[in-house]
């Protein structure tokens, strides 16, 4: 007997949620670059040697990666809203830690409970994919997907004029009220979907995935450090692989795995998540790089002499670029699809670490920098959650974006292994310290450009959209809304939620049960009790309805791909559903 999920049907989204939303988001991404202006001064602030201060930023990544998928799970099969409020929490918790600490040990601790707060982005993008309408979720999702990086850039500035003129601990201090402020509109604003996964949580999946993760990425954050032909990076590197080759092989007999690798081995999501890395290596880059070729002393030769201060305010364009470039994406996707978009965000990127390879002479050249590849990687970040949630279906959203955040944390990590090891191998030795080259520069900039070159690679392998698909979120009207609803209508089941004595039930739960037990789809009836669902694939299905003062009721039917409605009346006799 096919088992449903009772939940409470959410509240009309207001206006006031993607703003909260992304709000959420930029909150969460400040953590990856809160400690970026004070990188120098770790050891001497925790009195540790350089090599143990580094893993004050290491375990925000490492925690990071872990928690993205998880928290995407947890929230497909508990409700978004619930673990994105988790997250945050989590993240408030870390940073109080770390504000009241100068110790090492507590410092990582704080620091690796900020990084869990990553789940937060793919959480989101779930939560606006339930409840907004199609002509609306472009530019919400995109305006998400981009606060990783707008949070990134608006953190520099901010905490290099904390940094530089109060005490460092009142960078963490910050960051709770945010937190909580982010917890706090978010209770008031943002109503709990009311789609979930069947099965339950997958723990041993989630214990394999996190133990091949770290030992992945490890290696790869501290390889600099280790020797990256040492038996302990090799060794790490080993471990991994193996580790993640069994979880593939066990997740693969799990009914309800954390991961479906089915569904990611579909070609749309590969190579979104394979382009993802490289979109990941691309934007993090910049962030190493302006930052200190800025605030270089002039006596250098080609160090600009910047502060702390006015280096941050130079780069902030980048994530304030990213956010602007949110309502563009929407337009162009909704006419071109998000691939094209995708495609046009890497040229972008191309185009601006190219010219930086010549712009790195005076401190404004490096704004026209900051603008570029801001508008660039505003487009990439946005058009993928589109790409994601365009090939999976709706149980899946949040494990899936989780995955794909996943992917460019995994990029970013590669980044900033790389360019580390980079810019150390190039620099020159003065007095005892290493200070960086314009050689080590413009490589960085170059492995840049490579990253992007094998991105758009990945990216035209993407399956483009046919003459049949609907351009995303192409309605803009009333008319063209209509007949989207239209079009759906020709794609799945149809019907009215009907009560024992024949009256219409309005705001009921109706759900799409496909034959292996999971939820393909749900929605509410309207007030006149109607519905409408589509399907992603013809074959046998339930469809179950679930209202307050009412029993649970289905019913079996087939959908057999040739666009031909089917209607259903869930007040005749069917199937009771255990709920």
């Amino acid at each position: 007997m096919t088992q449903t999920t009772t939940v409470r049907p959410a509240g009309r989204a207001s206006g006031a949620v993607v703003p909260v939303l992304a709000f959420a988001g930029i909150v969460v991404a400040v953590m990856q670059t809160l400690l970026v202006p004070v990188i120098k001064d770790l050891p001497q602030l925790l009195d540790t040697a350089p090599s143990d201060a580094t893993w004050v930023l290491t375990s925000t990544l490492l925690s990071g990666a872990v928690a993205t998928p998880i928290m995407g799970r947890l929230g497909d099969l508990y409700g978004k809203r619930r673990m994105l409020i988790t997250s945050l929490a989590v993240m408030v918790v870390g940073a109080l830690v770390s504000a009241l600490t100068s110790d090492l040990l507590l410092m990582i601790t704080g620091r690796t409970l900020q990084g869990f707060a990553m789940g937060a982005i793919p959480l989101g993008i779930g939560l606006m994919r339930d409840m907004l309408p199609r002509e609306k979720l472009g530019s919400a999702m995109a305006l998400m997907s981009s606060s990783i990086g707008v949070g990134g850039g608006l953190a520099l500035p901010a905490a290099a004029l904390v940094a530089q003129h109060s005490d460092w601990h009142a960078l963490f201090y910050g960051a709770a009220g945010l937190g909580v402020l982010a917890i706090a509109l978010t209770l008031l604003v943002v109503p709990e979907s009311p789609m979930r996964a069947a099965g339950s949580f997958d723990l041993p999946g989630a214990l394999g995935l996190s133990t091949g993760l770290v030992l992945f990425l490890l290696p790869i954050t501290k390889g600099s450090d280790w020797g990256w032909t040492s038996g302990t990076t090799l060794g790490l590197f080993a471990a991994a692989a193996l580790v993640l080759l069994l979880w593939g092989v066990m997740e693969l007999r799990v009914k309800a795995p954390l991961v479906d690798l089915r569904t990611t081995a579909r070609p749309a999501v590969l190579f979104t998540n394979l382009a993802s890395i490289m979109v990941g290596v691309s934007f993090y880059v910049v962030s190493l790089v302006l930052p200190q070729l800025l605030q270089l002393p002039k006596s250098t030769g080609y160090g600009l002499g910047q502060s702390m201060v006015v280096a941050g305010l130079l780069v902030a364009p980048l994530g304030l670029t990213m956010m602007l470039t949110a309502p563009v994406y929407a337009r162009l996707s909704a006419k071109y699809g998000p691939k094209v978009t995708l495609i046009l965000g890497l040229l972008i990127i191309a185009i601006g670490y190219g010219a930086g390879l010549g712009l790195m002479s005076a401190a404004w050249q490096s704004l026209v920098i900051s603008v570029l590849l801001g508008a660039g990687i505003g487009l990439a970040y946005s058009s993928l959650p589109a790409l994601i949630v365009g090939a999976v279906p709706a149980s899946e959203t949040g494990a899936a974006n989780g995955l794909n955040t996943l992917m460019r944390s995994i990029g970013t990590s590669v980044s900033s292994a790389v360019i580390g090891m980079v810019l150390a191998n190039t620099a020159d030795n003065v007095g005892g310290v290493a200070i960086p080259t314009m050689h080590g520069f413009r490589l960085s900039f170059l492995i840049a450009t490579g990253a992007v070159a094998v991105g758009l690679l990945l990216a035209l392998f993407l399956p483009g959209r046919r003459p049949s698909d609907k351009p995303q979120l192409r309605a803009s009207s009333e008319e063209d809304a209509n007949l989207e609803r239209a079009e759906a209508v020709l794609r799945g089941f149809r019907g009215r939620v009907l009560a024992a004595d024949g009256t219409p039930v309005a705001r009921a739960t109706v759900t799409l049960i496909d034959r292996r037990g999971r939820q393909a789809g749900a929605t509410l009836s309207a007030e006149d009790g109607a519905y409408v669902l589509t399907v992603p694939a013809g074959g046998n299905y339930v469809v179950a309805a679930r209202a307050t003062g009412h029993g649970p009721l289905a019913s079996s039917a087939t959908h057999t791909g040739d666009e031909r409605p089917v209607d259903l009346d869930l007040s005749l006799p069917g199937e009771t559903v255990s709920v």
